[in-house]
């Protein structure tokens, strides 16, 4: 089974691109982050004539999470346990919850795709709540997880965070800025501390997932390493090779991250479609 995470920066802009990689890559489920719409406004015929089914969590034209895949999607939830809002309170007081994280099970294996708050500046109050979003998705899967001990389980995403210096080009660029803070990376750290695996890190796999479209920072390549598939033992057990598709950046109309994949060793409904060899 192939997985993977991609920020795709606007599903409506660029659901040409996406659908070829899913197919050059033989992508059987992809976590998507900020596919910037609707539900409703979400291209679904063309993923659907693909061989993809899609599910899409969105609230406005900004932000919004999605699964394609190609197997069956079982128990979808968005959002999780104790996940902070932000903005204006509505009547209740309560701040409106983002659609930054969508959950499913894919084959038994539990795949979020997450897009963590961008944070703004170390003194902006989205700084806070990118904080305190990260320490309550570490605790709601801290508690999934002593629920089903033995379900492999997968954070992908854009988690706007370069946690280690050589995650991004010049750290004197970064200073004083969010994304490299102490305080951030300990947050990415604590899932690493409950035994969650940076997949292609730990395989050995190099290289950035996010260049701006500014000052010809691909080109030169001055990116960051901000995307990442982060698997509990369970799920890095299955894991046989990982990959940073690194040339989704090139060509046109690209996004500014590119995917992340991992291959799992895991039998799929779809082998049992496949022909039999004697």
């Amino acid at each position: 089974m192939r997985i993977a995470t991609w920020n795709v920066n606007s599903i409506r802009t660029r659901k040409g691109r996406v659908i070829d990689f899913l197919q050059s890559a033989d992508i059987d489920v992809l976590a998507m982050q900020e596919i910037k719409c609707k539900p409703e406004q979400f291209p679904y015929e063309d993923f659907e004539a693909a061989g993809y089914e899609v599910l899409a969590h969105g609230v406005n034209q900004w932000n919004g999470v999605a699964f394609a895949s190609r197997l069956p999607i079982e128990d979808a939830v968005e959002g999780f346990d104790g996940m902070p809002g932000f903005g204006k309170p509505g009547e209740d007081g309560a701040l409106p919850a983002e659609a930054r994280a969508l959950g499913v099970t894919v084959e038994g294996v539990r795949l979020w795709s997450l897009y963590v708050p961008n944070g703004r500046e170390l003194a902006h109050p989205h700084y806070e709540y990118k904080l305190e979003w990260l320490e309550a998705l570490r605790r709601s899967t801290a508690d999934w997880r002593a629920e089903h001990p033995d379900r492999p389980i997968a954070l992908m995403g854009d988690f706007n965070i370069a946690p280690l210096d050589i995650d991004v080009w010049d750290t004197a660029v970064f200073e004083g800025r969010t994304h490299v803070s102490a305080p951030e990376r300990q947050a990415f750290q604590a899932f690493l501390d409950d035994g969650f695996v940076d997949v292609a890190r730990e395989l050995g796999i190099e290289g950035y997932t996010y260049w701006d479209y500014q000052q010809l920072r691909f080109p030169r390549n001055e990116g960051m390493r901000i995307d990442f598939i982060l698997g509990d033992p369970e799920f890095f057990s299955l894991v046989s090779s990982a990959e940073i598709a690194r040339d989704e950046r090139k060509g046109d109309g690209p996004s500014d991250h590119v995917p992340v994949i991992a291959e799992l060793d895991a039998e799929t409904s779809l082998d049992d479609d496949l022909p039999m060899i004697f």
